[in-house]
């Protein structure tokens, strides 16, 4: 039922919402449509946030390795250090194109990963609610390509960074925060 106020009147009445007669689509269609678009919009999200940590914990560790002191018994930490935030930026590079300033930028530097995805996302999204085979190729496709880069970052945030940390702790030097 719905209930409308104005001011200091109600009125209530029940409806039923039907399916527009203009497009073929069944209620199983619909439910597809909408499963495989919010299951798509929340993998952007996961995108977006380990992206958003990861670049935070790598400002964070370029900042740590510039109070390393210059002894020389600290240089593998250094360069262990050094070597986590380029496997990071390769990482963030692969997720996302950081380049592109001007609207003809996508000419001079090549879309990366999330602009893929929201492409097929984008691509997706119509009128007539319906998941096309085209759709579910390409969502296959990016799917795979996503496993690999979410394993990758799982690694860094899961693995690398703990133990840059032990190393950082050890040398008592401080540490990356991981939220």
């Amino acid at each position: 039922s719905m209930t409308l106020k104005a001011g200091t009147q109600t009125a209530t009445t029940n409806f039923e919402i039907l399916s527009n007669p203009l497009y073929p689509t069944d209620a199983k269609t619909y439910q597809e449509y909408h499963t495989l678009m919010s299951m798509m919009e929340g993998e952007v999200t996961k995108m977006h946030n380990l992206v958003n940590a990861i670049n935070e914990k790598r400002i964070q560790l370029e900042g740590v390795i510039t109070t390393i002191p210059t002894e020389e018994k600290y240089t593998a930490l250094k360069n262990d250090g050094k070597a986590l935030v380029q496997k990071m930026k390769q990482w963030d590079e692969d997720m996302v194109q950081r380049k592109s300033i001007a609207y003809d930028d996508v000419e001079n530097f090549p879309n990366k990963f999330t602009a893929n995805y929201l492409f097929m996302l984008n691509h997706a999204e119509s009128d007539i609610p319906k998941v096309t085979k085209p759709t579910k190729d390409r969502l296959a496709e990016l799917t795979t390509e996503w496993t690999k880069l979410k394993s990758r970052a799982d690694e860094i945030l899961d693995k690398d960074i703990p133990a840059i940390n032990k190393q950082l702790w050890s040398a008592g030097i401080g540490a990356v925060w991981k939220e």
